[in-house]
């Protein structure tokens, strides 16, 4: 297959941005120094995610000194995942590269990942070996999501890797076509198949500031990955509703042997309140794990943009 017209960089490297004004003028350096060591004709795609400090107002200002650099400046936070979407959509490169800003990934393995991708391969993902600086929770919830993704997905998605990952603009054409709101990039490309490789290397400690993926934007991640690949959860849900429904019913042949053959009355109100409390909390997980799937199909259908651009150089220098 022909490389399609519209891509006429080398290179691309996609660089989502939120609040992470310290770190840009060094992330800047590192990334064109890893970039002009592959070719010049390359490009650097900064999507600013609504950050709240300064790091606008220096992207504006990288970008203004070399016509290779590009924002893309957001209306709001619109997520991780969506900002990578953002800044997909408008590359030019024959191969594009998604690093976050945080230099946790390091830009000097953007030339072995390269090398890997002249060899054939149309995705090479980068493979943590050692993740400095994060908790035990951390390191053990992150493995657990991954093995867990491979056991109940039909999807192979390699363990221990983020978004750091290069890609060929097959790739990228495909992510541009699905549509969907809940983006969960990583389970996305492993899926489309594809030659796909990896490149082993230690994540470094988050130099500056501190981590925009708390818990609880981990665990959105995570569900977003499972009941976007999944229809396990549903399944559960069936067999949990099954086996609450048969203990159910021995409860009751119980009760009722008891009442009426051992002349023995069973004590009503712990096992009634017990009882309902078992029957309530499953029903309301049930309803939980259903909801998310109605909740993915409402947003898919209201069909709003997946995200808004307030600012970018784009238009004027592309």
């Amino acid at each position: 297959m022909s490389v399609n017209a519209g891509y006429t960089k080398d290179l691309s490297i996609v660089v989502p941005i939120y609040n992470e004004e310290k770190g840009i003028p060094e992330l800047v350096q590192r990334l064109r120094v890893a970039a002009s060591s592959i070719t010049e004709n390359f490009e650097l795609v900064f999507v600013n995610d609504g950050s709240r400090d300064g790091s606008l107002e220096l992207l504006r200002r990288e970008c203004s000194h070399d016509d290779r650099f590009f924002y893309i400046n957001l209306s709001r936070n619109f997520g991780h995942q969506i900002a990578v979407s953002a800044g997909l959509d408008h590359v030019k490169g024959k191969a594009t590269v998604i690093i976050d800003g945080d230099l946790q990934d390091p830009p000097e393995l953007i030339p072995e990942m390269y090398a890997k991708y002249r060899e054939g391969y149309e995705v090479v993902y980068a493979q943590r070996k050692h993740r400095e600086g994060e908790t035990l929770f951390k390191k053990a919830t992150a493995k657990a999501f991954y093995r867990t993704m491979r056991k109940i997905t039909s999807i192979d998605m390699p363990l221990d890797t983020g978004d750091f990952r290069l890609i060929d603009w097959r790739i990228v054409q495909c992510l541009r076509d699905m549509p969907e709101q809940n983006k969960f990039l990583r389970g996305q490309i492993a899926w489309m198949g594809f030659r796909q490789t990896g490149v082993m290397f230690d994540r470094d400690e988050r130099k500056y500031g501190k981590t925009n993926y708390p818990l609880r934007k981990m665990l959105g991640l995570a569900i977003d990955g499972i009941t976007g690949f999944s229809s396990r959860p549903l399944e559960w849900v069936t067999k949990l509703g099954a086996l609450v429904s048969l203990l159910s019913f021995f409860v009751i042949i119980y009760a009722l042997i008891s009442h009426f053959l051992l002349d023995k009355t069973v004590s009503g109100w712990t096992s009634v309140i017990v009882s309902s409390m078992f029957l309530g909390g499953g029903q309301l997980i049930c309803l939980g794990v259903i909801g998310t799937y109605i909740s993915r199909i409402n947003k898919n259908i209201v069909g709003r943009p997946l995200y808004l651009v307030a600012e970018t150089n784009i238009a004027a220098n592309k």
